[in-house]
């Protein structure tokens, strides 16, 4: 072997590495959207959280990452991507902690905003370095596409992880978990990994990072709030001003040289398709994932380990169909398979409807397994399917909204659908309290009252994934319509999107 040779096959092995350590982190942000499904029944037995609370304590982490996700990932290009990186893992790592031991849902919800902050650096200066370390096309696909596979693993197996710890442990064992990756990381990140910048990022213009924050929250806030209290003027008010910020917003990145969010890319019919799909899929499923673990533990009676046990086939499915998706592709197309990925979703989501408060483990399992290659398709192919639609000049562009699309998408699932299910239980359930865990907590309940609000809660459960089943058929039906038939082999295209 000649000392070229020697060079680049370290650099190799060098570069596998440090893939191998951001993809850590990577898993970290991804686990804590959704590794309180099954946790979130053992938080209101232990520090009871209020209607909206729990709610908050389930989504600010998904609204802090997505609302940031764009203007950090402009600021670690311009001041540097590994130092985002590794500040990024601190402020996860402090966040974490504080979330373990929080003594109320407020310092919980504050944590988990902390959290989402970090998880706001690291995801797009993760996807950055990874790039910079690999200069063989070919492995740099080869390297985004594990990258892809490990989000969308992190994000199946955050509820099996987190119902395998409290089979064992208190809940702040979830948070606990990401302190060992964080401490591997920063010891090693400075010696695997260099420093990346871009040498002409563009200006990050603060005020639609405020604006889109602030609205994106005064209106969630408003939503929660109706739903957990019914009607009064101070949601109302809230909401609109919300929506005001929010239009604000939207006028302003029109006349921006560089926007935050670049709104020109969307005249494109495909992009916006493939922007609607990352959101609609993380919606669907992460309202069907909470619903159903409070559903599995508070209606049917599991204990967390089982319900954990119940939830790995689907888990396994969504991560096989996620890694295997560039293989479809090449068999069948990039359309048809973002096109099947929506009917999947869409028609698995319909099983849940099967579900009674008797029984129900098999419908859960065979939706979870369906929807499984649905959720693995779309968070395989939106990224893919976005940067192929627009020129290469915008291709940084579109990928950044792809993945705020998800992390939004993850957010948005709970909100609005949480608080759908949450307005039918107040309006059907027994009144005794906003939510099953903390009705069925209530001392001195009566047998009538405890069926009357496993009742209620599944009606709400109905209702919830009833929308979240037709959003997805709908963009499927959409997808057909707008998404236009190959040009060229399946290969070919596949080729192409992976150079």
């Amino acid at each position: 072997m000649t000392s070229q040779e020697l060079v680049a096959e370290r650099a190799d092995r060098r570069a596998w590495l440090g893939l191998v350590l951001v993809l850590g982190p990577v898993a970290l942000v991804a686990m804590d959207g959704s590794v309180l499904y099954l946790a979130m029944p053992s938080i209101t037995s232990a520090i009871t959280p209020t209607t909206d609370q729990a709610l908050w304590i389930l989504d600010i982490y998904g609204f802090v990452v997505s609302s940031l996700l764009i203007a950090f990932g402009n600021l670690g290009d311009r001041y540097g991507r590994l130092k985002f990186l590794l500040s990024g893992a601190v402020v996860f790592g402090i966040g974490s902690v504080g979330a373990a031991f929080s003594p109320n849902p407020e310092i919980l919800i504050a944590c988990r905003a902390l959290m989402g902050l970090g998880g706001a650096t690291l995801l797009p200066a993760s996807l950055a370095i990874i790039s910079s370390l690999f200069h063989n096309p070919r492995q740099r696909s080869q390297a985004i596409g594990i990258f892809a596979a490990t989000f969308a693993a992190g994000f199946a197996v955050g509820p099996v992880i987190g119902g395998l710890l409290l089979s064992r442990f208190d809940w702040g064992s979830v948070f606990l978990i990401n302190i060992p990756v964080v401490v591997l990381f920063l010891a090693f990140a400075p010696v695997l990994l260099k420093e990346v910048r871009t040498s002409n990022p563009g200006r990050v213009d603060a005020l639609s990072v405020v604006l889109s924050a602030v609205g994106i929250l005064l209106a969630v806030y408003a939503v929660k709030t109706l739903a957990a209290e019914g009607f009064s003027p101070t949601p109302v008010v809230t909401g609109l001003a919300g929506v005001a910020i929010l239009v604000w917003f939207v006028r302003r990145q029109l006349t921006l040289e560089y926007p935050l969010l670049d709104l020109r890319l969307f005249k494109d019919h495909v992009f916006t398709v493939a922007i609607l799909t990352g959101l609609l899929s993380l919606v669907a499923w992460a309202a069907a994932g909470y619903l159903t673990g409070v559903y599995l533990q508070s209606v049917l009676g599991y204990s967390v380990l089982m319900a954990a046990v119940l939830v790995l086939p689907g888990a396994a499915v969504l991560t096989a169909s996620c890694v295997g998706a560039s293989g479809v592709v090449e068999r069948i197309g990039m359309r048809s398979a973002l096109i099947a990925s929506h009917f999947f979703m869409g028609l698995g989501l319909l099983l849940l409807l099967l579900t009674t408060t008797e029984y129900g483990v098999a419908a859960f399992i065979a939706s979870s397994v369906i929807t499984g290659v649905g959720y693995g398709f779309s968070f395989s192919l939106v990224a893919d399917t976005a940067v192929a639609a627009v020129p290469p000049e915008r291709a940084g562009s579109a990928a950044s909204l792809a993945e705020m699309s998800n992390e939004l998408g993850n957010a948005l699932g709970i909100s609005l659908l949480g608080s759908l299910a949450a307005v039918f239980f107040r309006l059907t359930g027994p009144g005794v309290a906003g939510t099953l865990d903390e009705t069925l907590d209530s001392p001195g309940l009566t047998p009538g009252a405890v069926a009357e609000a496993k009742d209620a809660f599944l009606g709400g459960m109905h209702l919830a994934i009833g929308v979240a089943s037709l959003l997805c058929l709908a963009l499927g039906v959409l997808a057909l319509r707008w998404v236009p038939k190959e040009t060229g082999a399946p290969q070919e295209e596949a080729e192409a999107v992976a150079h």
